[in-house]
């Protein structure tokens, strides 16, 4: 069977951040099981950041690091997002153009909730595997970002809700999706999917979001559970607690993850809680290093916790990973794939962790005057002049490589310079 799967992946967690536990104080939340949340940061983003710079921002440190013979061999830009900026043209198209890459290229974005990254990996994967264009690359933008606080939605709304505004973040993955998978080697064939339609969570408008807290948590523990066993199906002899050395999941919030590995352990392993725990603790806890510090990034949260797990995890020897991927509405998917120490090695030089580092930490007040700011770039914005000194002195900092920033809209189209 031909190799195929993850050769390059980068991680960009934005410019400037807050501390979810003073949010939530300042919002007057019960904060009294906060811990069991499992939230400390929330990536804000910026009038002058978009799921475009984002997105752009994640893959140009791979782009630069590819020779110009591998930039000429990808041709397929899958974005992936529930953040769109456009009915009908897909935002693939500004981030092939600020990338430089090749017009030879299939351009397109996907949309699935928080499922959105999985199924444009999936895509790229089968796309490889097809051998119609030998030796092609895919590179898959899973970018979302939010801007707005949940409105109210009805009776169905519990106060739980509330916690809607803690645990969304903002972000993107880059990955590229080649026959020559150095990070991570996908299962080929080794794939469970499950979905049907319900009312957890929506977009009813674009820059706002409603929904029923207990309904998606039970839809995530369902798909959880049943996707798994779609999988076992598929794939002889696999057990839930013996054939993973790691699990990344789709992460809302840490919370709901550990809840569904309980109930996983629980039903499959009939696991005691302090087995549930150190378990937890292992295969699953280094993934969610970076999560807990980003918040909900919808289609590139997996992402973002395979990439805890490359860079805390021990491949000292190859190791496989299982991958729930989750998204609201509902779509589901469990698969796995293998990582090596040498996979591990190249992408700890991607450096996640110093760029979240790097991040500005916002006060209440700047956070508030940011939320007004918002609604001069919300969907439809057809013309605005982006200020740069709202976070004074923030773009003039000094880094290592120059990024892209939203720089106006200029009848609804929008310009990005580098600074």
């Amino acid at each position: 069977m031909k190799s195929v799967g993850i050769e390059a992946i980068n991680f960009f967690g934005g410019l400037a951040y807050l501390n979810v536990k003073e949010l939530a104080e300042y919002r007057k939340l019960d904060t009294t099981r906060f811990e069991n949340l499992l939230m400390e940061e929330k990536t804000v983003v910026l009038p002058y950041e978009d799921p475009i710079t984002y997105g752009v921002n994640a893959a140009k440190p791979i782009i630069d690091s590819l020779s110009e013979e591998d930039r000429e061999k990808i041709e397929m830009v899958i974005t992936c997002t529930e953040s769109g900026i456009d009915f009908g043209k897909s935002i693939s198209s500004y981030i092939h153009h600020y990338l430089g890459l090749n017009r030879n290229c299939r351009l397109f974005e996907l949309k699935n909730a928080c499922y959105s990254g999985t199924a444009g990996f999936q895509m790229a994967i089968n796309f490889i595997l097809s051998g119609s264009s030998p030796g092609a690359k895919a590179l898959v933008i899973a970018t979302d970002i939010t801007r707005f606080v949940a409105v109210d939605g009805g009776e169905a709304l519990t106060a739980d809700w509330s916690f809607a505004e803690p645990s969304s973040g903002a972000g993107a993955a880059a990955i590229l999706v080649s026959d020559n998978p150095l990070i991570f080697q996908i299962d080929v064939g080794a794939n469970g999917y499950y979905g049907y339609e319900v009312m957890d969570t929506c977009r009813p408008i674009p820059d706002s979001e409603a929904g029923n807290s207990d309904l998606s948590l039970l839809s995530y523990l369902d798909c959880c559970e049943q996707s798994f066993l779609q999988y076992q199906k598929r794939v002889e002899g696999v057990d839930y607690k013996s054939t993973f050395d790691y699990l990344a999941f789709h992460t809302p919030f840490g919370g709901m993850v550990k809840g569904a590995h309980r109930s996983m352990m629980r039903k499959l392993a009939k696991a005691s809680p302090a087995e549930i725990d150190e378990d937890f603790n292992i295969r699953v806890m280094p993934g969610m290093k970076y999560c807990k510090r980003v918040g909900n990034i919808m289609g590139a949260t997996i992402f973002l916790s395979l990439l805890g797990l490359l860079d805390y995890g021990n491949f000292d020897s190859p190791k496989r990973i299982g991958c729930f991927s989750y998204g609201s509405g509902c779509c589901s998917e469990f698969y796995s794939g293998v990582v090596t120490a040498a996979g591990q090695r190249l992408q700890q030089k991607n450096r996640v962790e110093k760029q979240l580092n790097s991040r500005y930490k916002l006060n209440m007040e700047l956070y508030e005057i940011l939320l007004k700011k918002s609604g001069l770039v919300k969907f439809g914005t057809r013309n605005t002049k982006l200020d740069f000194e709202v976070v004074p002195g923030l773009v003039q900092k000094s880094r290592e490589e120059k990024i892209l920033y939203l720089d106006q809209i200029n009848e609804f189209h929008r310009e990005y310079i580098w600074l």
